[in-house]
């Protein structure tokens, strides 16, 4: 007689979880302090529920949540795909939602994207809102001197490139179960990482506009600078999948997570492309070059 519990289909049937109620608490308390933490730098009050909350003490806390959170329920997943339930129509399912993350992703940017082109595109309208007076209606405006494209941004161009060829070689190692190289190219990927949000880092601190002082920097950081916290986020993905390499984890047969890890990483890659043409390039066509 066959077990009343054997499994005859290939779905993975989920144990109850308490991560989800974990993570949207967390969140929540790492929204609302947010603003607290906003309101403190302000010396300004936050009453929430009756009590003021204008402090930084709230965000982080919701912080350290989530990000136990993120590292339980990923540790989770991967006990589960080491136990086999990650079956083949698991796997699918799985890449599905990288995609649709990787696609909220792109949405993501484009909102950025939409509000440069909206400032430089119509600059009559952007600069009369800025608070130091620039005159002209053409971009960048008068006054703003802007970044060389071919000085440090370039070298961050083919940091990313050359990382972007070193994953791709990892993930062919690990089709061939060559360990060493496996091993050896996800580590150089990850110091290109790193040495690409040094760089970042480094033309921020001596960028000669700043971002409250005009609509140019402002767009100009919040671009750059969300690429620049998606690589920093990359690198920790990378920097995991290395772990787990070096632990024996990923097989030639399976092995989403990496997969997961070089997707986005070329999605950084393509994104960073779009920004250097368009904001480096096109967005300083004319101006004055900070040496």
């Amino acid at each position: 007689m066959a077990d009343g519990h054997e499994v005859n289909h290939e779905y993975h049937i989920l144990d109850p979880s308490p991560w989800p109620l974990i993570g949207g608490i967390g969140a929540f308390i790492m929204a609302v302090g947010g603003v607290g933490y906003m309101r403190w730098l302000a010396d300004d009050q936050f009453l929430f529920a009756g009590l003021d909350l204008a402090s930084p003490w709230p965000f982080y806390i919701g912080l350290v949540v989530v990000l136990y959170t993120m590292f339980s329920w990923w540790a989770d997943t991967i006990k589960e795909s080491n136990e086999g339930y990650h079956t083949k129509v698991v796997s699918l399912h799985l890449r599905y939602g990288m995609i649709m993350f990787i696609a909220s992703e792109v949405m993501f940017f484009v909102a950025w994207f939409w509000a440069f082109f909206d400032a430089s595109l119509f600059a009559d309208e952007a600069i009369q809102y800025s608070r130091v007076e620039y005159t002209g209606g053409h971009w960048p405006p008068d006054g703003i001197e802007v970044l060389d494209p071919w000085h440090l941004p370039l070298f961050n161009t083919i940091i990313l490139l050359l990382s972007g060829t070193t994953v791709t070689w990892a993930h062919h190692a690990l089709l061939h179960n060559d360990r060493g190289m496996l091993k050896g190219m996800l580590t150089l990927t990850v110091l290109l990482g790193l040495l690409f949000t040094a760089v970042q880092a480094y033309e921020y601190i001596y960028a000669p506009f700043a971002f409250k002082d005009s609509i140019y920097g402002s767009t100009f950081f919040m671009a750059t600078g969300f690429h620049g916290f998606h690589v920093i986020v990359g690198t920790i993905f990378l920097i995991v999948c290395l772990l787990r390499a070096m632990a024996g984890q990923f097989t030639p047969q399976q092995h989403f997570g990496f997969e997961a890890a070089a997707w986005y990483w070329h999605f950084v890659d393509v994104v960073w492309l779009f920004l250097f043409c368009a904001i480096y390039v096109w967005g300083s066509w004319g101006a004055v070059i900070a040496h």
